[in-house]
């Protein structure tokens, strides 16, 4: 007996209900006019744990990117001290100020939906609660990010408009 011989497939139309509860059907034979954009075309407006798991593999790529950025512009100190220091001096920029604002927010996104993506894979009860997770790992960011930002821009403010 090989590891397949368990498996039964079934001949079934894959079915999901939109956000109106109306059965969309994963052919493109079906006649379901209520899925169809103003062109024809099906609609697809999406589900949040669809855009969660977008929003993770962004911000996965971001944090990728800027790690690679980061060891490179870290490895010039070894083969031009000066070259580094013009680096680091165009990091004081006000514009890359706000990105590094971006990356914070992106790295803490990445790493609470990281947390309840191993919640849905590894808790038994991860798949109901999924929903939910994804709303409270929203409001954490967001507490997070409102003194995160204050803080951060701070230097822009000062820079920009002079400090008391």
């Amino acid at each position: 007996m090989s590891p397949g011989d368990n498996i039964r497939w079934v001949d079934a139309p894959v079915t999901t209900s939109d956000v109106r509860g109306e059965q969309l059907s994963a052919s493109t034979t079906g006649s379901g006019a209520s899925s169809r954009g103003s062109r024809g075309g099906k609609l697809y407006r999406g589900d949040p744990g669809v855009w969660s798991w977008v929003a993770h593999r962004i911000t996965g790529v971001l944090t990728f990117f800027f790690l690679f950025a980061h060891v490179l512009d870290t490895a010039l100190v070894r083969v031009s001290p000066n070259a580094y220091d013009k680096v680091i001096a165009l990091y004081k920029n006000p514009l890359v100020n706000v990105m590094e604002l971006g990356l914070v927010g992106a790295i803490l996104y990445h790493a609470l939906n990281g947390l309840r993506v191993m919640l849905v894979d590894f808790w038994a009860k991860g798949v109901r609660y999924q929903r939910l997770m994804l709303w409270v790992i929203i409001a954490v960011w967001v507490v997070v990010m409102i003194p995160s930002a204050y803080f951060m821009l701070q230097y822009n403010v000062e820079k920009l408009f002079g400090s008391n």
